[in-house]
């Protein structure tokens, strides 16, 4: 199996797709020009609107969208495997998917991903966000091979969910990816330990690009993009929420000496759950 270099790119996508495919281009040139064969940008790549209008009004189909052509273009010149961590497409049935894609060197697309769990949470600081008031949750979860490696896919959210990991590695995912727009409150309490726990009991690389910094929208991402091993070590990072690359190199043997030194995927075994009552107390009314 051979060793390749991978990099996720950091980023703060405005409202403008024009202004992030740009911002997109030039830092997908900088991980290239640092051997970088496989690159990821974050979560909604393409742009980050609050106001639900101006968000319907941004984004549009597929064949279309500019963070699209502009990935695909950049794949073929450079010939590298580019995945655009997400962005918001304009599906046929007039639906909003929260969609990931990768590209080939020869500038194919070579995998579509919808995220599949929506972000409908409510904060501690005032914080409410409806992700599927916006977008429609997928219903597949994908893997792909490059370059001697599979590589499985997920966004944000997706990361709470271990379940979507676990299924990906049994199938034979190496290296697990997580592009993701954190919320700052978010990331400073989950996004380190939740990245390194999916990759220890997986067995496998986690590639996750971030959103980072105070966006033209108001809200606050994390950034920290991470590249974590498949023990658990980080071996790189992004250690602030400005506009970064990082690189590491990804050495599918090493997922699976891991998974011989720790072999939970083998061992894993099915089993039932008996939820008994609690004892009732003496004299309890009935």
């Amino acid at each position: 199996m051979s060793v390749f270099r991978a990099a996720a790119v950091q980023m703060r996508s405005g409202e403008s797709p024009e202004r992030n495919a740009a911002d997109m281009e030039r830092l997908v040139r900088e991980a290239a020009a640092q051997g970088a064969i496989y690159i990821q940008t974050p979560e909604m790549t393409g742009a980050l609107i609050r106001d639900k209008e101006a968000r319907a009004a941004s984004f549009t189909s597929q064949d279309k969208d500019i963070i699209v052509a502009t990935a695909r273009k950049l794949a073929s010149e450079l010939g590298i495997f580019l995945h655009v961590g997400s962005t918001a497409i304009l599906r046929a049935d007039g639906k909003l998917a929260n969609r990931a894609l990768l590209f080939g060197p020869d500038g194919a697309t070579l995998a579509t991903y919808d995220k599949i769990h929506m972000f409908d949470v409510d904060l501690d600081n005032g914080e409410s966000w409806r992700e599927s008031a916006a977008y429609e949750p997928g219903t597949e979860a994908v893997i792909i091979p490059i370059s001697d490696a599979k590589l499985g896919f997920a966004v944000c959210y997706d990361l709470r969910f271990p379940q979507l990991f676990r299924a990906e590695a049994m199938a034979g995912a190496e290296v697990l990816t997580v592009p993701a727009a954190f919320t700052r409150q978010t990331g400073e309490a989950h996004w380190h330990v939740l990245l390194r726990a999916r990759a220890i009991e997986n067995g496998a690389y986690v590639v996750a690009a971030a959103q980072g910094g105070l966006h033209e929208d108001g809200r606050e991402t994390y950034g920290h993009s991470l590249i974590v091993d498949p023990w658990g070590r980080i071996i790189a990072e992004a250690a602030h929420d400005e506009p970064a690359v990082i690189v590491a190199e990804i050495d599918p043997a090493q997922s699976l000496a891991a998974r011989r030194k720790i072999p939970n995927l083998r061992n894993a075994r099915d089993f039932t759950i008996n939820a008994g009552e609690a004892p009732r107390l003496r004299g309890a009314a009935s």
